[in-house]
């Protein structure tokens, strides 16, 4: 089975493995060889493809529409799908991230996750319960959008990297410095705004939101002071976003491997979004776990001025660091990332795009097969 191709123009090859651009009539693919008996891959012990530069999807929305894989457009539609994605989300557990927040900071007064409820809702009525859901939509969405977006570029560029047989043999790895690299960019655009974010939420007084927030910080600590959570935040964020991409892309591989009834090509829309959730869910309880006590230095950093990682420590103590307020943000973090994962691939979907996950990455080069395996068509 195989996939004819057009010749691609140059200045679009640097943004595709070598693979995809390959011109050599006699080159393919075998699917089924490198699939490690991966369901989504074709059974058939002849099947085989010759992969494509000029892979398109269609849109359902719109039946001429096409999105071509891998291209400029689609790089675009992978980061309008994290700012929806990562900003929806964000903004819509504010409430659950004001008070871990305050746990963190305050454990004395926020005792628990009910408490902590009580005392916000007596303190400042329901409007408290979204203090600060300016600095969170604006950060979290440009941290969606490199997120996503340059996650997607750095798989793409890291699997032409490896070589034809590597590509699938350390996948895992793949997904690991992907991650890691689309996420550094990431936080850079973040950090401002989780700086507004996390004194908005735990000083009383300090500002009524982003308006008054970010220029006060400006003034009293110059444009430093946006950026000194900025290596705390790379230590929360950076395992956090690798345990996240890698189990997920891991998670959802398995399901259709060993629980779905049909591989992932014969399964519905609906069941796919379905999948995409759940595994979303289980990285992110991962998630939580991982990147928990860099999430305490982080509050702690942003809410105390001119204090270090060391007076962080000796407050909150080695086992305050990992435990504190953990269970909260096991629940809202599950949640978000089940839910961001949903809506990426609910936009994906929606442009045309195949959902994430579900079949290891394509090698970067073509090894050379029997001639019989090439003249297979789709």
């Amino acid at each position: 089975m195989s996939i004819s191709l057009e010749k691609s123009s140059s200045a679009r090859q640097s943004l595709i493995p070598n693979y995809l651009y390959s011109t050599s009539a006699n080159k393919s693919f075998d699917l089924e060889k490198h699939s490690n008996g991966n369901r989504t891959f074709p059974s058939s012990s002849t099947a085989a493809a010759t992969v494509p530069y000029s892979v398109v999807a269609a849109s359902p929305s719109e039946p001429g529409r096409k999105i071509e894989m891998y291209s400029p457009s689609y790089y675009a539609a992978c980061t309008m799908g994290g700012i929806l994605s990562c900003g929806i989300t964000h903004t819509a557990v504010t409430p659950l991230d004001l008070v871990k927040c305050n746990m963190q900071i305050d454990p004395a007064k926020y005792k628990s996750i009910s408490s902590g409820f009580g005392v916000l809702y007596k303190e400042k009525g329901v409007r408290g319960f979204f203090r600060g859901w300016a600095p969170t939509l604006l950060g979290y969405s440009a941290q969606g959008a490199c997120k996503l977006g340059f996650y997607e570029f750095f798989k793409k560029y890291y699997s032409d990297l490896a070589g034809p047989e590597n590509a699938v043999k350390y996948k895992t790895f793949i997904y690991l410095a992907g991650s890691a690299s689309a996420e550094v960019i990431a936080d850079v655009a973040l950090c401002p705004m989780e700086a507004v974010k996390v004194r908005v939420q735990t000083q009383p007084g300090f500002a009524r939101g982003l308006s008054d927030g970010l220029p006060k910080i400006i003034r009293a600590e110059g444009y430093d002071g946006l950026y000194k959570g900025l290596v705390p935040l790379w230590g929360r964020q950076i395992p956090y976003t690798m345990m996240k991409f890698t189990s997920f892309e891991t998670i959802v591989e398995n399901i259709y491997k060993h629980v779905t009834p049909k591989p992932k090509d014969e399964c519905s829309k609906s069941m796919q979004l379905g999948v995409s959730f759940a595994g979303g869910y289980i990285a992110g309880v991962l998630c939580a776990i991982v990147s928990h006590p860099a999430d305490n230095l982080v509050s702690f950093l942003n809410n105390a001025k001119d204090a270090t990682v060391a007076d962080a420590v000796k407050k909150i103590g080695v086992v305050g660091l990992f435990t504190r307020g953990l269970p909260l943000r096991i629940v809202m973090i599950g949640t978000l990332t089940g839910a961001q994962w949903g809506i990426y691939d609910a936009f994906k979907v929606f442009v045309g795009l195949p959902t994430t996950g579900g079949a290891p990455p394509l090698p970067s080069a073509m090894p050379e097969l029997d001639e019989t395996h090439c003249n297979s068509q789709l």
